[in-house]
């Protein structure tokens, strides 16, 4: 297998691989290094490379796993799930040791002084980490272009954005600069930058990961997943980063079944919903409606039972506005720091008042909204309403302005983030400007593991793992 192969080799496989032996951790950071050095430059997946600290734990890995190889009775089982398996991480996410910015340049010599909980379980998998992605400020926007930084840009066509604020996760991973990346998602920033960049990207339900050592930040609508290349990498490595730590003021069972083992599992009749129209924010334009009829047939020919109907987002938008903004307020960042749509959402000040009252009412949606569930198995929607924006398309807009063009673009994706429900995104085909375009499957809460079967069945009527964007040649 060559490098560009390699690169884009799933997480799960490559995993295989070093355990048979064909390639081992250390080989596979320096390629992904290489290739990191070749094309970070014009992409800017990533803000810090950490490639020292990458090869010093893979050289230690490359020399246990001989170790293990050289073992009569085993042939690395005993090895954790993603042994030696390259991997990025976000840099809203402290990890010991490396850079923390969240996204703002005054920050970038900010070190870390512990793992986060999901860096942590990272960790015990056994994979590697090269760096930290990029990141919009604090996380507050579908896009990355932070000040002080290169913008991040889409593999699939350099004019446009990778999303965000997990866009350098799926920017990296969709251009072969790591094998799965960790993104969190507090209004759509696992799932909008996966579906910019054809990608998988799982949000879980609410409790499934630990934010430690924070904890109820924003009410609970932020919780750490997974982008990948496949359905069956984003389960695995659910699997893996799921679990409670001691203190988490939401958490959720263990299943009694792996999600990777989801994968496999038959299901029997769904019923389930769609729509594209969310009033007042508007309507999906044609390529993004398409692209969830085009599902829905898929699913209809899995002999599943669909219907148009969706619940009615819009009594959320208030509240989960005002929950969001006072995020921006409570990062303890000077004004004259921030972005200027980040000053003007902290300076319009929220009381402790208004925000306790804002999640009241966000509880109070979000239990309607839950509650359509009991008529149906999964919720199909589109990501975004209409095609990404071009990188800057939005940098000469008033702070109003676009905030407005914010809330129509993801119109479908902050309500579970409210609700605390899983869902995932899958790709469905491209648009005009040879972008890609993806549906999100919203499940019950806690019920991810329907929404994995259902995807991987959707998977394998219309698989992906084909495709990729033309970088290395040009």
């Amino acid at each position: 297998m060559n490098e560009i192969d390699l690169a884009f080799t799933p997480a799960l496989q490559q995993a295989q691989l070093i355990r048979n032996g064909e390639v081992s951790p250390l080989e596979l950071v320096e390629i992904y290094l290489r290739r990191i050095e070749r094309l970070n430059p014009r992409l800017g997946s990533y803000f810090t490379v950490s490639a020292d600290f990458a090869i010093a734990i893979a050289k230690e890995k490359t020399e246990e796993l001989t170790k293990q190889l050289t073992k009569k009775s085993t042939n690395g089982e005993d090895l954790p799930p993603f042994f030696g398996v390259p991997i990025s991480i976000k840099d809203l996410n402290p990890v010991e040791g490396l850079p923390c910015s969240y996204g703002n340049r005054a920050l970038i010599s900010n070190i870390a002084g512990h793992d986060c909980g999901v860096v942590i379980n990272i960790k015990k998998a056994g994979f590697i980490i090269l760096g930290k992605t990029a990141t919009s400020e604090l996380g507050s926007f579908p896009y990355t272009e932070p000040k002080g930084f290169n913008p991040t840009r889409n593999p699939w066509n350099l004019e446009y954005t990778a999303g965000g604020s997990s866009g350098g996760a799926a920017s990296a991973l969709a251009a072969g600069l790591c094998p799965i990346a960790q993104g969190s998602d507090g209004g759509g920033s696992i799932r909008i930058p996966a579906a910019c960049c054809g990608l998988v990207g799982l949000k879980p339900s609410r409790g499934r990961v630990s934010n430690a050592p924070a904890g109820d930040y924003r009410s609970g609508t932020t919780i750490n997943g997974p982008i990948a290349r496949t359905v069956a990498d984003a389960a695995a490595m659910l699997d893996a980063i799921s679990g409670y730590i001691p203190g988490d003021p939401y958490w959720l069972p263990n299943p009694e079944s792996s999600f990777l083992s989801a994968v496999e599992q038959k299901l029997g009749n769904l019923k389930i919903a769609f729509g594209t129209n969310f009033p007042p924010l508007g309507e999906s334009d044609a390529n993004y409606r398409n692209s969830v009829l085009k599902v829905v047939k898929l699913l209809e020919e899995l002999g599943h039972t669909v219907e148009e109907k969706c619940p009615d987002f819009s009594s959320l938008i208030e509240p989960f506005t005002i929950v969001w903004q006072a995020g921006v307020g409570s990062s303890g960042i000077p004004s004259q720091l921030l972005q200027p749509l980040n000053q003007w959402l902290q300076e319009q000040t929220v009381s402790a008042g208004q925000y306790l009252k804002a999640v009241t009412q966000m509880q109070i949606a979000a239990r309607q909204i839950v509650t359509f569930f009991n008529q149906i198995d999964i919720l199909v929607l589109p990501v975004y309403l209409h095609t990404p924006i071009k990188v800057g398309e939005w940098a000469s807009l008033s702070p109003e302005e676009t905030l407005k063009k914010i809330m129509h673009w993801i119109a479908p994706c902050p309500a579970v983030n409210a609700t605390g429900q899983p869902a995932i995104t899958i790709p469905v085909g491209f648009d005009s400007n040879g972008l890609p375009m993806a549906v999100q499957l919203i499940g019950k809460p806690a019920d991810e593991a329907t929404l994995i079967s259902l995807a991987a069945q959707l998977e394998s009527l219309n698989p992906w793992i084909g495709y990729r964007p033309e970088l290395d040649s040009m």
